[in-house]
């Protein structure tokens, strides 16, 4: 990987011979190439720069080297938005002040990822739906704001105003600049994230994964978890495994069942409603392998550098899904609205939860979805996406609490509302999904007009018909019985350090 084959487009020209041969684009060969270097590098970096043979300082400036490195080659010049990115915002955060820099932080990440999405698509290539170098930019944004967010929480607030999720996030003295461009620049992440906490990734590089995860749970140190350190070989390998099987699958049925034509005139004249519906199933499903791909190769990256690992589970086994992106059989099989939304993209809804769903005051719900969509880029098809998701939310929360109640009484019962919500939830995830993939507006409301923008229709009755209590009133019934738990938790861990 010479680097002087480094375009100022597309990144290196050296694998053109390859992509003319799989006839695949020369970003997305300069991609997965760079990932599998990065996985072989991953395991280099456990084996011979183990916090044990080295200092916390050595790993930070490799990784952050490797991770440039890996943008330059993919992305050409255009990774230099990374570190300027990075740049701005850390000069932020140490000139405003802990008071406010989370504001200020996510305004200026977003508009400037915004900027380069808007310049992407409407100046210089609209519709191309590649690897680009706003991709990594958006992981990067979200490290941004989190590490502006948990430096707030950390050295503003008071330690009563933070929930528990805060308070082990909280970043309680302000990283260093090699840190920060660490977190958010390393070769494990660069390319396709996950996003990570910035306590995990510093416990990991300085050999403590444990460290601020000892009082997690009930205030007890999980000591077998401190003292060993598990290889990852077993989870890269499974990993690995559902990668090949993911990209096989992707690139035998993606061109049999494309998602254009659920708006092809001839289709849509021709065709039952009812085999329609199974079509649009069977069209988005075959979308999703690439993102089980994408993903899962970039969690057994990080966990072949030694990174994700969770403890263990009830049958002593470890686990390596600290920063997992998807639970593939539970997005599957989902049988909700949330709980499809809480397996896919995990990192991203942890991100959006905890920056602005749990600080939103008014309408968390819209404003979640709001920031997703503006997240995700300036394509129309994203924000007929998720308008589309907040209705049809509200109406699967209202069914929930209301019906839901009624149907388990008896396994059989429960069986057969499983079945009908699967099916309602999976038809529902499709409909919703399709102006993602379409991207535009046109094509997007032709394919809704053409079902008579039914799911829309009924997901408002619904939400008209049937009462929810608002999510403000849900927490104060919810809070008497948190709070004597937390008083509890709270005085051992102050008997605790008297006794010390």
């Amino acid at each position: 990987m010479a680097t002087e084959t480094i375009s100022a487009c597309t990144g290196s020209n050296l694998l053109q011979p390859i992509s003319e041969i799989t006839n695949l684009p020369l970003d997305q060969v300069n991609f997965v190439v760079c990932q599998l270097c990065a996985l072989l590098t991953a395991v280099w970096f456990r084996l011979y720069l183990h916090p044990s043979k080295t200092s916390p300082f050595v790993r930070h400036v490799v990784a952050t080297l490797l991770g440039i490195y890996f943008a330059l080659f993919c992305f050409g010049w255009y990774a230099l938005h990374f570190l300027l990115q990075s740049g701005i915002t850390y000069g932020i955060m140490i000139l405003t002040g802990v008071e406010h820099m989370h504001k200020y932080c996510l305004v200026v990440a977003l508009g400037y990822l915004s900027f380069c999405q808007i310049t992407r698509v409407y100046v210089f290539d609209y519709g191309m739906y590649s690897a680009d170098f706003t991709g990594p930019m958006m992981v990067i944004t979200q490290k941004i704001t989190s590490v502006a967010f948990e430096i707030h929480d950390g050295m503003a607030r008071k330690e009563d105003q933070l929930n528990q999720s805060q308070k082990l996030l909280a970043i309680r003295r302000m990283p260093s600049l090699l840190e920060y461009f660490s977190y958010n620049c390393n070769f494990m992440g660069i390319l396709a994230g996950p996003t990570c906490s910035y306590n995990d990734y510093i416990a990991f590089i300085e050999g403590t994964p444990y460290r601020h995860r000892d009082l997690e749970t009930k205030g007890k140190v999980n000591v077998k978890s401190r003292l060993n350190d598990p290889s990852p070989n077993t989870e890269v390998v499974r990993k690995l495994a559902t990668c090949f099987i993911s990209l096989l699958v992707f690139l035998s049925v993606c061109k049999v069942c494309p998602v254009e034509r659920n708006v092809d005139d001839d289709f849509i004249a021709t065709t039952p409603f009812y085999a329609q519906v199974v079509y649009l199933y069977l069209s988005m499903l075959t979308t999703r392998p690439k993102y089980y791909f994408v993903w899962t190769l970039a969690d057994a990256i990080n966990n072949a550098a030694g990174f994700g690992f969770n403890g263990y589970d009830s049958n002593g086994l470890p686990r390596w899904d600290l920063i997992s992106n998807l639970r593939i059989m539970n997005i599957e099989l989902a049988t909700s609205f949330k709980v499809f939304l809480d397996n896919w993209n995990i990192q991203t809804a942890h991100w959006l939860k905890r920056v602005c769903y749990e600080r939103c005051p008014y309408n968390p719900t819209a404003a979640t979805f709001l920031l997703s969509a503006m997240w995700h880029g300036a394509y129309p098809g994203y924000y007929l996406t998720f308008l589309t998701g907040i209705v049809i939310t509200l109406a699967a929360r209202a069914v929930r609490h209301n019906v839901r109640p009624y149907f388990l009484g008896s396994p059989a019962l429960k069986f057969v509302y499983d079945v009908i919500t699967w099916a309602a939830t999976q038809i529902a995830i499709c409909y919703t999904v399709v102006p993602f993939v379409l991207l535009s507006v046109g094509p997007s409301l032709k394919f809704y007009r053409s079902r008579y923008f039914c799911i829309h229709i009924g997901c408002i009755l619904l939400a008209i018909a049937l009462p929810v209590k608002p999510r403000h009133l849900r927490l104060k019934e919810q809070q008497p019985a948190v709070q004597p738990s937390l008083e509890s938790t709270d005085s051992n861990s102050n008997q605790k350090q008297k006794a010390t």
